[in-house]
């Protein structure tokens, strides 16, 4: 059963029935999914969601497909950690870690949007699925395409990170380099959409496909005994992460399934691709696209798609926006496995040295609970750390050599 009444765009609101469409053919608006919210508070409750399987789709009234799901039946329900070891270091009271390095099959939050929106893609009759990525969403795309049984084409800017070339070309997929920036690779792709009858996940299927990020919003409340953090610290590539988690708690505390919603939202951005950050700090109502620079290429979104609405976000929740140099990305990345054994990719490096700098300068009370969001495995950018890391130890297979070269070490 469906509780999707159609689309609406969020500028001027005018509606649209269920389409692969993306925006709006008056004003250019990007349009959103609308939910029968009487009817899913009928139907849905703590108890119902509790009984199901610990993936994401035990949330089903609030994603936005007809039928069954096709695949992410393993997907979600990822750990929440507290993060007492980093919050003695950064003096904090509660500091929590909502941990997707280890979500199935892929290693990121991606894998929760494209579960959605191929899910989609099958009910509007798509059979060649594709996107626009900076490695983490072809990544889940090409794993996602072959469990499903979609051809499969995903475009990346030509300079992406090694690792995360094969671990989309490992599924046997159609990997197209593109000799430009994310935005290039994007601008193309909605050529391309228009074009041909392909379902790109991150454009013409884009209001579908970015509601599989709230279950990462509805999660954080439900593994936090139906409550929410004060504070919390969102990577910004395209911004759409941060709108949907703003828009689960909102949603949960609709339906009565959490007391309050204000939580307080803080954007992180590398310093060499900030164009969030930078409207924000310039207190400016519009996003200046940037030409990306930084060694976290999985958010080096140089004119983000969503920025305005994320900027609006946390303005409204009395946040902040912080960027991160490339020195400090890594040493986020270094310090959040050296501490909680957490081995995080560049975004995740860059919420863990935004959250330090805002909690040392007073932006974040120590004494409120804060969550950083961590939403890709270190393994895919191990390039940006190798550089850094202490050297190999090599000895001979005797136990002199150990105890010259090691023993004092310990």
């Amino acid at each position: 059963m469906s509780y999707v009444l159609g689309l609406k765009c969020k500028e001027c609101s005018k509606e649209y029935p269920k389409k692969p469409i993306y925006v709006c053919e008056y004003c250019f608006g990007p349009l959103e999914v609308v939910y029968d919210y009487r009817r899913i508070s009928q139907s849905l409750s703590k108890e119902k969601i509790a009984q199901r399987k610990g993936n994401l789709w035990r949330y089903r009234e609030l994603l936005p497909i007809d039928g069954e799901p096709i695949c992410g039946l393993n997907t979600g329900f990822t750990p929440l950690y507290e993060a007492k070891n980093l919050a003695k270091l950064l003096n904090v009271k509660k500091l929590y870690i909502k941990d997707d390095t280890v979500n199935h099959p892929t290693l990121s939050f991606k894998d929760r949007v494209v579960a959605v929106a191929l899910s989609k893609a099958r009910e509007f009759g798509f059979n060649i699925v594709a996107c626009a990525s900076t490695g983490n969403l072809a990544n889940a795309v090409a794993a996602h395409s072959r469990y499903c049984g979609f051809e499969c084409y995903v475009f990346v800017p030509y300079n992406l990170e090694k690792t995360k070339i094969v671990s989309s070309l490992i599924y046997n997929v159609n990997l197209v380099a593109i000799e430009g920036s994310y935005d290039d690779v994007n601008r193309l792709c909605a050529e391309i959409a228009s074009k041909y009858n392909w379902a790109f996940v991150n454009v013409n299927l884009r209001p579908y496909y970015a509601e599989g990020s709230k279950t990462y919003g509805f999660e954080i409340a439900e593994q936090l005994g139906w409550d929410v953090p004060k504070h919390i610290i969102v990577p910004v590539a395209s911004g759409s992460l941060l709108t949907k988690i703003y828009k689960a708690f909102r949603e949960l505390h609709q339906l009565g399934l959490i007391k309050h919603s204000d939580t307080k939202f803080y954007a992180a951005q590398a310093e060499g691709c900030a164009p969030v950050v930078n409207a924000f700090k310039s207190n400016s109502e519009i996003i200046r696209p940037v030409k990306p620079n930084t060694v976290a290429k999985s958010i080096a979104i140089g004119n983000p798609a969503d920025g305005i609405y994320a900027l609006e976000i946390v303005k409204k929740t009395k946040g902040y926006a912080e960027s991160a140099s490339d020195e400090e990305i890594i040493e986020g990345i270094k310090l959040l496995a050296s501490v909680e054994g957490i081995f995080t990719e560049t975004a995740g490096g860059t919420v863990v040295a935004v959250a330090k700098k805002l909690i040392q300068n007073g932006i974040i009370p120590k004494d409120e609970s804060i969550l950083l969001s961590v939403t890709g495995n270190g393994l895919k950018t191990q390039e940006a750390v190798i550089d850094s890391l202490k050297e190999v130890i090599r000895i001979k297979p005797n136990i002199e050599s150990f105890e010259k070269l090691c023993f004092h070490r310990a």
